[in-house]
């Protein structure tokens, strides 16, 4: 890859994370939607309760969405304005940073109305969890925990792999990461059939979810020690070994304390605990969006100085070699 291709990387990001920002996920016709109908549709066809056939129905659709992005990177190879705007219509696409806001801002409102009931329908587009008999702390809990995993999962994870692999990166990443979404939980259906893409999705969230980490200690209001502490002592507790680093992360920075009882249908899980504050409040969640929000910036500009950075090694390199 050229280092003039890197460049354009670099500057793609930022404007795809700044779409992100202004215009937020597009209402119709989005892409990722697109994928997962065609992944739903293939999943019918293709389903068993196997290891093997689900690790085929990832590597199809994973692999499919990569060479989509190196197909898009190629044809946009020679023509530095297309490579520009393909890797921002990429970053545009893949990140959910305005919606996760959006969806966490609505259930605050509604919980300032005060309507409990409307709040807790309102949270079932951020969590998995049942949400029918929970109270305006376990809402505004249910909310900084979705708020913290996501800013990771939806935002500097597909930065990261943006930045170092550029479109077709984006593409393979917000894939894993869907077919994780849909068929990476252990459900009777999925238990063996997903297991391929929920470890794809652990091992593609690993180098993002510790920037995320970072990030949230950097851009902390209260400075970058109790979250690099909660970091240490509780994120390994947590069943995912991506959202506790992220979710403690938050619990530090926030001064507030996550995890507890959460309820999926009949199951029901025993979260451990992380940070050493109070339950989190409804007054939490727009600190906790406003703390995404820096993030959010800051993984964007990471991954441009990244791309750029590696523009300039691949310059000197060059120009030792003549």
């Amino acid at each position: 890859m050229s280092p003039s291709r890197l460049n354009t990387r670099a500057a793609g990001l930022l404007l795809g994370h700044l779409a992100d920002r202004l215009l937020g996920d597009p209402r119709r016709l989005h892409p990722v939607a697109g994928f997962g109908t065609v992944a739903a549709a293939l999943e019918e066809r293709t389903h068993a309760d196997s290891r093997a056939r689900g690790a085929a129905y990832t590597a199809l659709l994973v692999g499919g969405a990569a060479a989509l992005g190196v197909t898009v990177e190629r044809a946009a190879a020679r023509h530095p304005a297309a490579h520009l705007a393909v890797t921002a219509a990429a970053t545009w696409a893949v990140l959910g940073g305005r919606s996760l806001e959006r969806e966490a801002t609505a259930v605050h409102t509604r919980l300032a109305a005060p309507d409990l009931p409307a709040a807790r329908l309102r949270l079932r587009s951020l969590v998995g969890r049942d949400t029918t008999t929970l109270d305006e702390a376990q809402i505004a809990r249910a909310v900084v925990e979705s708020v913290a995993e996501n800013t990771s999962d939806a935002v500097v994870a597909p930065l990261v792999w943006g930045a170092a692999a550029g479109v077709p990166g984006l593409l393979a990443y917000r894939a894993a990461n869907t077919l994780d979404a849909m068929v990476g939980h252990r459900t009777p259906r999925h238990e063996r059939f997903g297991w391929a893409s929920a470890r794809l999705d652990d091992l593609l969230n690993l180098p993002g979810s510790r920037l995320a980490g970072v990030l949230t200690a950097v851009t902390s209001p209260a400075g970058p020690a109790a979250p690099l502490s909660a970091w240490r002592r509780d994120a390994a507790a947590h069943p995912s070994p991506n959202a506790g680093v992220v979710e403690a992360s938050f619990a530090g920075a926030l001064g507030i304390r996550l995890g507890g009882t959460n309820r999926y249908g009949a199951r029901t899980e025993q979260r451990a605990v992380m940070g050493d504050g109070p339950p989190p409040a409804p007054a939490d969640i727009p600190r906790a969006t406003a703390l995404a929000r820096r993030v959010c910036l800051a993984a964007a500009i990471t991954a441009a100085a990244g791309a750029a950075g590696a523009s300039a090694l691949r310059r000197r390199s060059g120009a030792r070699g003549c």
